[in-house]
């Protein structure tokens, strides 16, 4: 007779992968890149034009060969590059920031800014009394420093080079001293310069420091009018590749130019 054969019953416990499982973290996931998608898209509101041409034209252009964006100069963060297009742009924001200084209003008629063929010339012109630099005297008194360290702050910001200009009226120091209006003029751009490398400019932006005396008045048809007193900031231009590579064409001889 045979033996009967023992039952095995196997029994397989059930997973728990509902509530303890990886789901969560793939969910968990989801709403961390819904969160960086906010955060970017609430920088990219409070960031400049420049910014988001910049940032758009990266995602329409990963490689950046079929439109340039910018230049080849690189700048961080809210930092732009002074060109002949956002001229404008940097006008309004010198004007902002300098209308947060405590006498602007009564500042401002000394202050002129105009577009030329080297940049945005920034002027800062003196009244009979003084109004940036004490009369006669290389020395800025406070509204002079105020002012200066205001632009500095600013401009440091830019990649852009400047160059810093005194200049004098013509009304001459006495016969015998070894003082004139060559020396004050230079001694007034070299003090602007000083300060604004002190407070925000670098040490390489600044490219000259240059005195005219009374060489090149405001007024020719005023030689002694006070507002020729002046020194005069310069940002100059950036030009962009394009810019460089259409100015080339240009200035380039034609090839199948005629030789007589």
């Amino acid at each position: 007779m045979e033996k009967t054969r023992p039952v095995i019953i196997i029994k397989k416990k059930g997973g728990h992968g509902g509530h303890h499982g990886g789901a969560w973290k793939v969910a968990y996931a989801d709403f961390v890149t819904a969160m960086m998608a906010l955060f970017i898209v609430l920088w990219l509101l409070n960031t400049s034009k420049q910014i988001q041409e910049a940032v758009g034209g990266y995602f329409k252009d990963p490689t950046g060969t079929s439109k340039k964006v910018g230049t080849n100069l690189a700048g961080a963060g809210e930092n732009f590059i002074l060109t002949r297009d956002n001229m404008p742009r940097l006008k309004d924001q010198l004007q902002q920031a300098m209308r947060q200084m405590s006498d602007f209003e009564k500042l401002k008629s000394h202050i002129e800014m105009t577009v030329t063929a080297e940049g945005l010339r920034i002027e800062l012109s003196e009244s009979e009394a003084g109004t940036f630099f004490d009369s006669g005297s290389p020395k800025l008194n406070g509204n002079g420093r105020e002012l200066l360290v205001t632009l500095a702050q600013e401009l440091g910001k830019l990649p852009n080079k400047i160059s810093i200009e005194g200049h004098t009226d013509s009304n001459p120091y006495a016969p015998r001293a070894n003082y004139g209006n060559w020396e004050l003029s230079s001694d007034r751009a070299n003090a602007a310069r000083r300060l604004m490398q002190e407070n925000g400019i670098q040490g390489d932006q600044v490219t000259q420091v240059r005195g005219f005396a009374d060489q090149r008045l405001r007024k020719p048809e005023a030689p002694f009018d006070p507002s020729n007193r002046r020194i005069s900031v310069i940002v100059q231009y950036v030009v962009k590749d394009s810019d460089d590579q259409e100015h080339a064409n240009e200035t380039a001889p034609q090839s199948n130019a005629k030789h007589e």
